[in-house]
């Protein structure tokens, strides 16, 4: 059996289109959330794994110095955020994400901190 699951484009930022055991998949598009950087994440339990299919998008990590580190996406390739990396993804209108994490990343495993003490953003270009 198959099933054909479309991307929810205009839907609620992070839409899970399918779970399985240990693992889920989601769109992600333009939100509030998804918008300037305002709050870092951290997942305790998984990878998080994003591909742009269209649009555009940049991916914000933390350093070991705690500087903001800037990547701008490409469509078509894979990017890993370690577990326990703190993060952001910020999207813009036009962009869709797909992501593949654990089933179970909530916010009971998924620290959050305030971006305002970020240092400078570093920009990393593939």
């Amino acid at each position: 059996m198959i099933k054909i699951k479309e991307n929810p484009l205009g839907g609620n930022g992070f839409d899970v289109v399918h779970t399985f055991e240990a693992w889920k998949t989601a769109f992600i598009t333009a939100a509030p959330q998804y918008g300037q950087l305002k709050v870092w994440k951290r997942h305790l339990c998984t990878d998080e794994t994003f591909i742009l299919l269209k649009g555009n998008a940049v991916i914000y990590t933390l350093d070991e110095q705690e500087n903001a580190v800037k990547t701008p996406m490409q469509t078509g390739k894979l990017y890993v955020v370690e577990k326990a990396t703190w993060h952001h993804v910020q999207v813009e209108e036009d962009a869709l994400l797909f992501v593949v994490e654990n089933s179970d990343t909530a916010k009971e495993n998924t620290e959050q901190k305030p971006a305002e003490a970020t240092k400078n953003a570093k920009e990393i270009r593939i």
